[in-house]
């Protein structure tokens, strides 16, 4: 009998906006069950996908395919980093940012396709202290909004904008000092992104020139526009050339730290985390495989 490669289908039954209820049957019908055999498992707790992730690579599974939102995909990432082991994705999320990065089709019956082709590619990965994360991490205002975005009981655009609305005109910057390339950097911030990939979800661009395998993290600083400013410099956002904003400074390299003076906030992959120390990113270069189009 021909040898069939293992998929271990991860799935976050509270993700995104419903998406997921469909997946199973969708696996039934689509997947190609003469090159594949498939198990399912339902995610039951926050992080359990990495916990099922490493159960998955030690049972000698092929592909773990996360079904799921940013947050949930970078659950598995956890678990596969430096494994060997190859990561699919059906996105079921509200802002699919690395899905969108990588141009793997929102619908499940086009993504369960690509799964089918197989093709893979080798990204880098990007390290915060001891978290590691495939796509964006982000301090400042993007952390806030994170923490809040994650006390809500509703997904999607609207309610994350809501929240960008709400918080956005009282939102003082605050300073920062980061260390790029031996170099010491002050500056007042908005925000600040730390990118492998471009997306920053909802098919917004945050950071342009940034690949998935390139072996660079994209520092991206961003000062707080006036208000009537707002709408110009969001606009950037879509049109995939946020970098020429007079409110934005970019660096490429592949560490950096941030210094903390306290306790820091952070956005990693739209999970809002706590740190004690100074943030250390550094790049993991080739170290995640991944199924695209």
């Amino acid at each position: 009998m021909d040898y069939k490669d293992r998929i271990l289908f991860i799935i976050n039954p509270k993700s995104g906006i419903g998406k997921q209820r469909k997946v199973e049957e969708a696996i039934e019908k689509y997947l190609d069950k003469e090159r594949f055999e498939y198990e399912i498992n339902y995610t039951k707790y926050a992080h359990h996908a990495t916990a099922l992730t490493l159960a998955g690579v030690l049972k000698g599974f092929d592909t773990v395919v996360a079904v799921g939102g940013d947050g949930s995909i970078n659950d598995c990432v956890k678990g596969l980093v430096s494994t060997g082991v190859t990561l699919g994705i059906i996105p079921a999320g509200s802002g699919n940012g690395l899905a969108r990065c990588l141009k793997i089709p929102l619908s499940i019956e086009e993504a369960i396709k690509v799964i089918n082709k197989g093709r893979r590619l080798e990204v880098d990965t990007i390290k915060v202290n001891d978290i590691v994360y495939a796509s964006i991490a982000g301090i400042g205002f993007d952390a806030l909004i994170a923490e809040e975005f994650s006390k809500t009981h509703t997904r999607g655009f609207q309610p994350y904008f809501n929240l960008v609305l709400q918080h956005y005109p009282f939102y003082q910057s605050k300073e920062y000092i980061l260390e790029i390339d031996g170099k010491e950097i002050r500056t007042n911030a908005l925000f600040i992104s730390f990118a492998n990939s471009k997306q920053f979800g909802f098919n917004t661009e945050i950071a342009p020139k940034a690949e998935l395998d390139d072996g660079l993290i994209d520092v991206v600083i961003v000062k707080k526009p006036p208000l009537p400013m707002v709408p110009w410099t969001a606009q950037l956002l879509f049109f995939k050339n946020f970098d020429r904003s007079m409110y934005v400074t970019s660096y490429q390299t592949n560490k950096v730290r941030v210094r903390n003076r306290g306790t820091i906030g952070a956005n990693i992959d739209g999970e809002y985390v706590i740190f004690q120390d100074d943030l250390e990113f550094s790049i993991i270069p080739h170290s995640l495989k991944i199924i695209i189009p």
